[in-house]
């Protein structure tokens, strides 16, 4: 684990963590390549690492929104509120989800000029408002989403989503986190298919 992976807290040695912990995180560095640094900086807190990265995959594995429609979410309230993990991170993963290696750079910069479905604007638009104006959300808000082709489930998952991560955002800025090297280059060659 990178001792630069956040600057406010130190980061604790992986030997000295939980078993549960360790186990997760040597499966998530095997499988990516490299140990992502919201893993080593939430482990600060056990705790707190093992609520947040349950209800992170409850999202991300019990979702009827498509997986690159969850990183659209993600990096469009992350641009808004400026948070370079997972601007960078989440850019990443949606440049390999959605095989589209600019689409997560226009999302960040604005959303609303982005070459994307209407039906994904409409998403944005609630999942931004959601982030930036939560108390001006109503049932109008809804409606537009099940109008744009949302199921219920969709619906409820898109604020879910929106929501935790501003959650994350917010840790994220106030620990400092930093992306991993490995994240600015994932996903930017094009795809044939």
């Amino acid at each position: 684990m990178d001792d630069d992976a956040m600057r406010r807290f130190p980061v604790p040695d992986l030997d000295d963590l939980p078993e549960d912990l360790r186990e997760r995180i040597e499966e998530e560095t095997e499988r990516a390549g490299f140990t992502p640094n919201v893993f080593a900086g939430f482990a600060y807190k056990p705790s707190h690492w093992r609520a947040f990265f349950d209800y992170h995959d409850a999202l991300v594995d019990d979702t009827t929104l498509e997986r690159h429609e969850v990183e659209m979410i993600i990096v469009a309230v992350s641009g808004v509120n400026h948070c370079y993990y997972c601007n960078v991170a989440h850019g990443a993963l949606l440049r390999i989800y959605a095989k589209d290696p600019l689409l997560a750079d226009q999302l960040v910069a604005n959303y609303r000029t982005a070459d994307i479905p209407e039906k994904h604007k409409t998403m944005l638009d609630v999942a931004v408002k959601l982030t930036e104006t939560p108390v001006e959300v109503g049932e109008d808000d809804l409606q537009k989403l099940r109008d744009a082709g949302f199921s219920e489930e969709e619906v409820w998952d898109i604020g879910a989503v929106s929501s935790f991560f501003n959650l994350s955002n917010r840790m994220a800025m106030f620990a400092d986190m930093r992306p991993n090297e490995e994240f600015h280059t994932l996903g930017r060659e094009p795809h044939d298919d």
